[in-house]
């Protein structure tokens, strides 16, 4: 037998290492030796991770003796891991090995992380060739690692979108527009929205959005996710998804159908159906939103806000009320409100009035209430929830807040 390979001799010297500190409780370790620990195995991970692709990248006949399509498949079977996540890797790996050869030294060196030599590799692969040339290819490339040392993926991400100017700094913001423009199409192109129940009463929602109307989104969803009350149990410490998730729901309560394209000849509107005893009882109850049912309790809160509409339903299921004139508070009743109340009127919360909704406090609209000014009051969409779910009381305080107390 021939002497061992010097990749195979690393990968038992490894394995070797590793063996002798399975057992090292790491606990008792002192703090800088923890912090010193944490960085270099971070950095061999990737470093170990690059001299795999290393070998992916030059390993087609492995594939051909056993007749897989590629490297990636192969390695995929044998260990038993995603076939995506592999062929995700061969093709940086065959990226760092052919073309960008300087980049695959910084990671096998470790001055630059493999997470962060997927965005350079990425953004090198979007410059023009023939507007940039080789020698501007090799500028990118050396100004990008510069970078990586500084910089973490999403900083070093927006760089790469700006490359443009130090692989080309002659060919001025026109040349700029174009690359622009082809990250634009490129992302109009993988634009995709999907909706897929799963049958538990909730909607899978997944999609993939351009930069820019993601930007937008959150925008407007970071206006709904106000600081939730510290006072109300359920609403303490809720994770960032569901806030963005309940702020959605919010926004597209907001959302004024008389700006929306008409949708069957009519404007776009949400109808909630329910019938007059369900609506205007306390009990549990199920309306309608479409063919979808919500319970009575959620409809009484929907017919609150203006954009949605209750249709009432008397014996036989006779419409009685498409919507009250006086249902809604008008424009300047909720302007004056906001000068008036200023903030949500729940105790302790201090949401500003931009981000409320107008509540009938005194009576509910359900129950005959009155769309009067003194009647009406501000509250943040969390509290408005609070209000119209039957676990909760709202008293009304003599300074015109409102208290909420759990029911007992």
């Amino acid at each position: 037998m021939g002497p061992r390979h010097p990749l195979l001799a690393c990968a038992d010297a490894i394995e070797a290492a590793l063996k002798d500190v399975a057992g090292v409780d790491p606990a008792f370790m002192p703090t800088g030796d923890k912090a010193e620990v944490l960085r270099r195995l971070d950095r061999l991970g990737d470093q170990v991770a690059a001299l795999r692709m290393r070998v992916m990248a030059n390993a087609d006949d492995v594939a051909e003796s056993t007749a897989d399509p590629n490297v990636a498949t192969w390695l995929a079977a044998e260990t038993h891991t995603d076939p995506r996540d592999r062929s995700g890797e061969l093709a940086l790996a065959r990226a760092l090995d052919r073309r960008w050869t300087r980049l695959a030294a910084a990671v096998l060196d470790g001055s630059v992380a493999l997470s962060q030599a997927r965005i350079i590799a990425n953004s090198l692969e979007d410059l023009p060739e023939t507007e940039v040339g080789p020698e501007g290819l090799a500028r990118a490339e050396e100004a990008l690692i510069g970078y990586a040392g500084e910089h973490a993926p999403r900083a070093l991400r927006r760089l790469g979108r700006r490359i443009f100017e130090v692989a080309a700094p002659e060919a001025g913001e026109q040349a700029e527009g174009r690359a622009l423009e082809r990250e634009e199409r490129r992302a109009a192109a993988m634009t995709s929205l999907s909706l897929r129940r799963l049958g538990d009463g909730t909607t899978r929602l997944s999609g993939r959005l351009p930069d820019s109307v993601a930007d937008r989104l959150r925008t407007y969803l970071d206006a709904y996710t106000s600081p939730r009350h510290r006072g109300l149990g359920d609403g303490d410490h809720e994770p960032p998804r569901r806030r963005l998730g309940q702020a959605f729901g919010a926004f597209l309560e907001a959302v004024d159908p008389d700006r929306m394209p008409l949708h069957g000849g009519d404007a776009t509107t949400v109808l909630v159906t329910v019938d007059l005893k369900t609506l205007q009882s306390d009990l549990a109850g199920v309306g309608l939103v479409g063919e979808e049912p919500i319970s009575a309790a959620q409809a009484r809160r929907l017919a609150c806000t203006a954009q949605i509409i209750p249709v009432v339903l008397g014996g036989k299921s006779e419409v009685l009320n498409l919507g009250r004139s006086r249902r809604l508070f008008s424009s300047a009743q909720r302007k004056a409100m906001a000068i008036r109340d200023r903030r949500c009127r729940a105790e302790n919360c201090e949401i500003p009035a931009a981000w409320c909704e107008a509540h009938h406090a005194e009576r509910p609209w359900a129950s005959g209430g009155r769309t009067d000014l003194k009647d009406g009051v501000l509250l943040c969409p969390f509290h408005h929830h609070k209000a119209h779910d039957p676990a909760w009381t709202a008293a009304r305080l003599p300074s015109g807040d409102v208290r909420f107390r759990r029911r007992t």
